[in-house]
């Protein structure tokens, strides 16, 4: 049977635009839906969804977003029914994939309709902000981003090209099937950085030879966020959160901050959980020039030409360890804080660059103090990346999860 892909725009403004992706994705054999969410001019060529299905899907009227008086709030309204057009049209088994063309308006509007589909799903943006910091559209999910280059404003010898290639992109995406895997396990979050790399790869080893999956996520902020979306949204059975480093970042400001929801997604899920303060001696920055001025005196450590690394102080682990303390206490299932007593990350083991007992205790001891009982506290004699850390911690989640 034939691959739908699903067509978001414009029409008044983008109609030629988007007839010709339209026609481009029609000769590969792939079918085409297409949705207009324009509100002012007639549309270019008339589409399978009009832009009253879509006003009336966001709870408003047409006739009254269209007078051109209301422009912040016919934004509003029509990206809700386009939200709730297309996950509608996939729910109905009419969409195999999506694809937007347009600027800051309406990539906002498209994306955020691709962002209620589950991760898989083929979704594709050309976009005048493609090039740019796109984190805001994307969320926590699976958009490929194309670059405009110009505006998405006519069709010319740069544009043409452009729309070809998206047209191409998305087709090719819908009619390539994944290879089979095993048979479906039990899926386990994990959290890993380069400083974990060793601690994390045991671990995982460990867990997936007892008929685990296990997702790795760099907790790089985007990481991290994914991470706690998937266990919100059903997919996860246990949690190895080895890396909870973005909360440095979210204490010290730096450029890995995965918010303040960070580590509360398995607690409210209420799925068993190991928690280690990985990486807690650390808060990321750029490069050196962008470290902030309170912390140029600070112990800064250059891990690449783009990447600075501050050591967190006592004051600001014991911060981290009540952030991780108030998670754990709104879980409903089983939890577990595994302490690495002779050091959080690579760099922080005897001898290193990082090395700081006194700043670790002050996290672990927040922890002690905050946590409710009931919860398991393990203190190991090893640093995290030892084996017999990360076994314990593997065997751990392990049995919990029995």
């Amino acid at each position: 049977m034939a691959k739908t892909v699903v067509i978001v725009g414009s029409l008044d403004t983008k109609g030629d635009e988007f007839s010709l992706v339209k026609e481009l994705i029609e000769k590969t054999g792939v079918k085409t839906l297409v949705v207009d969410f324009g509100v002012m001019g007639e549309p270019g060529f008339a589409p399978d969804v009009s832009r009253d299905e879509v006003a009336k899907a966001g709870e408003g009227d047409l006739a009254y977003l269209s007078s051109g008086d209301h422009k912040d709030e016919a934004m509003q309204t029509m990206a809700r029914g386009l939200a709730v057009v297309v996950r509608m049209l996939y729910d109905d088994g009419k969409l195999d994939g999506v694809i937007g063309m347009g600027g800051s308006g309406g990539t906002s509007l498209a994306t955020m309709a691709m962002r209620t589909l589950p991760v898989g799903v083929p979704k594709v943006m050309v976009s005048t902000v493609g090039g740019g910091d796109v984190s805001a559209y994307a969320g926590t999910k699976d958009i490929t981003f194309i670059p405009s280059i110009v505006d998405v404003a006519g069709i010319n010898s740069i544009s043409r090209n452009i729309y070809a290639n998206a047209a191409g992109a998305i087709a090719g995406m819908v009619q390539t099937d994944a290879p089979p895997g095993r048979a479906e396990r039990p899926l386990v979050t994990a959290s890993m950085f380069g400083n974990t790399t060793t601690a994390v790869d045991h671990a995982r080893g460990l867990i997936e030879k007892q008929g685990y999956e296990v997702l790795v996520f760099h907790a790089t902020g985007a990481g991290g966020r994914t991470m706690e979306s998937l266990i919100s949204d059903g997919y996860i059975k246990g949690s190895l959160d080895m890396t909870t480093t973005e909360l440095a970042d979210t204490v010290c400001g730096g450029v890995f901050d995965a918010g303040p929801e960070r580590c509360l997604a398995a607690s409210r899920a209420g799925i068993p959980a190991v928690i280690v303060p990985g990486c807690v001696d650390m808060a990321n920055f750029g490069g050196i020039e962008t470290v902030p001025d309170e912390y140029r005196e600070r112990n800064l450590y250059q891990w690449n030409p783009d990447v600075t690394l501050l050591r967190t102080n006592a004051e600001e682990n014991r911060k981290i360890g009540e952030i991780l303390a108030a998670a754990a206490n709104e879980s409903t299932a089983p939890v577990a804080f595994l302490f690495p007593m002779k050091g959080v990350s690579m760099l922080d083991s005897e001898g290193g660059r990082f090395w700081d007992p006194e700043a670790d205790e002050a996290c672990f001891d927040a922890i002690r103090g905050g946590v409710k009982s009931g919860a398991t506290i393990l203190e190991l004699e090893n640093n995290i990346n030892d084996p017999e850390f990360s076994g314990a911690a593997a065997e751990t989640l392990l049995g919990m999860l029995k």
